[in-house]
């Protein structure tokens, strides 16, 4: 399958052949760097999304939504029982696209897909955002992970359509705030660390398109004011080893992040 506009692939030698890397250009790299996600048009090919949209309407038509249902509903599958919605992320560009922030060979496929949906009429206007992972695992760890990747499944080209809202830059002020105040401020934030929000934008694209944030940017649901059901899938991806080393992920953003942490790198010392 090819990569979606404006990105290219690199071929590099392997165990039992060649391997091919998706590689963002510099001003991706440096957007994610500053705003903490990057929406990717077209990264899905129409004809995964089209065998996942199927998958989705087989889970509304087994477990619909009540009629009184309004804003999110969301369904969870394991991976492995769900091959069409895993095949957004693992059997498409858009798990090397992820790659390309963190580097070849070190994200884990995430055992578990959720696929969301937003139906109207739903006038809700989020007031903050908030980030993931609480409550705790059953072992008493931090839900954190690396990357949320998300592919819409219906067209948000308008505001106001279900669509996801962010944070930009707060990936970077969350971290701040857990290197002032310690990983475990986690659990007393609940979800909601206290720190001064930026405004807020409105994630916009159409069916196929794949957004990746920083696990630390805050987000939350908008409402949806438009005729249609908002549908979107999303996976949240660990890199291999995060689960050990999540009390300093926290206070570093890019720890998990070697091609972009090495951008940084690189305007550092350019810039001296």
């Amino acid at each position: 399958m090819r990569p979606g506009p404006g990105l290219k692939t690199v071929r590099g030698p392997a165990a039992g052949g060649p391997t091919v890397s998706i590689v963002l250009d510099e001003g991706q790299l440096e957007e994610f760097a500053e705003r903490g996600f990057l929406v990717l048009p077209q990264a899905v090919p129409a004809e995964v999304v089209a065998a996942a949209s199927r998958a989705i309407d087989e889970l509304i038509e087994n477990a619909p939504p009540g009629p009184q249902v309004r804003g999110p509903h969301n369904y969870f599958a394991a991976a492995t029982r769900a091959p069409a919605l895993a095949a957004l992320l693992t059997g498409s560009p858009a798990f090397g696209l992820a790659e390309a922030l963190t580097g070849t060979g070190t994200l884990e496929a995430p055992r578990q897909v959720q696929v969301a949906l937003n139906i109207p009429p739903f006038s809700h206007r989020p007031g903050m955002g908030h980030i993931d992972g609480f409550p705790p695992e059953p072992d008493g760890r931090a839900g954190t992970f690396t990357m949320l990747a998300g592919v819409l499944m219906s067209g948000q080209r308008e505001q106001d359509a279900g669509n996801l809202w962010v944070w930009p830059g707060t990936h970077l002020t969350h971290a701040r705030y857990f290197r002032a105040h310690g990983p475990d401020a986690f659990f007393a934030a609940g979800g909601y660390p206290p720190i001064r929000l930026p405004e807020p934008e409105q994630v916009t694209g159409q069916a196929g398109d794949l957004v990746l944030a920083h696990y630390l940017l805050s987000h939350n649901i908008g409402g949806n004011t438009s005729a249609a059901i908002r549908r979107a899938v999303y996976f949240r991806i660990k890199r291999s080893g995060h689960a050990a080393r999540w009390r300093e992920f926290l206070a570093d953003p890019w720890l998990d992040y070697d091609t972009v942490r090495d951008r940084l790198e690189r305007d550092r010392a350019d810039g001296e």
